[in-house]
């Protein structure tokens, strides 16, 4: 079995968070590139994850507040799912990944590092992108900056979605 190790996040998982929900807050604001917002949809949208797994980390969050499924209309349960999949559709275009790796996690138990909001996670993957060094030290190697990141698949959200 392969795992994928991301023990530099219990740090921000274990943190006391700070105010209001952020994916309540951020899409409010008009700083989409600073806030990492690559998309805006009728009831959904996607940001990239702050401390991703992988380069390409995004997450699909519906701007409904809830903590799991409940609150959410099958249109907006119906939205999350196109745009999770125009969103892997977008990666692929522009960084070529091998497989994904996509979910939801309910609860702090399931690994939620942002219980109180749901949002499905899709984190592109490639052979052999975990290194000696996360295993033997704690330490990823993410390769690109992630606003260099933002900057490559920006352009290619602003494509409609089909």
């Amino acid at each position: 079995m392969k795992v994928i190790w991301a023990p530099w996040r219990i740090d921000y998982i274990l943190s006391k968070k700070k105010g209001a929900c952020l994916f309540c807050e951020y899409p409010k604001e008009d700083n989409d590139r600073e806030n990492l917002i690559l998309y805006r949809n009728k009831n959904t949208y996607v940001i990239m994850n702050k401390y991703p797994y992988n380069n390409g980390h995004l997450m699909v969050v519906p701007y409904i507040h809830t903590s799991s499924f409940d609150g959410l209309s099958n249109k907006i349960l119906a939205e999350l799912m196109e745009l999770t999949k125009f969103s892997v559709d977008c990666v692929k275009e522009a960084m070529r990944p091998e497989g994904f790796n996509i979910g939801l996690n309910f609860g702090r138990a399931a690994g939620a590092g942002i219980e109180e909001h749901i949002h499905i996670h899709i984190v592109p993957r490639w052979a052999g992108d975990m290194s000696f060094m996360t295993i033997l030290d704690e330490v990823r190697v993410i390769p690109e900056h992630i606003l260099a990141t933002y900057d490559k698949l920006h352009p290619i959200f602003q494509h409609e979605m089909k």
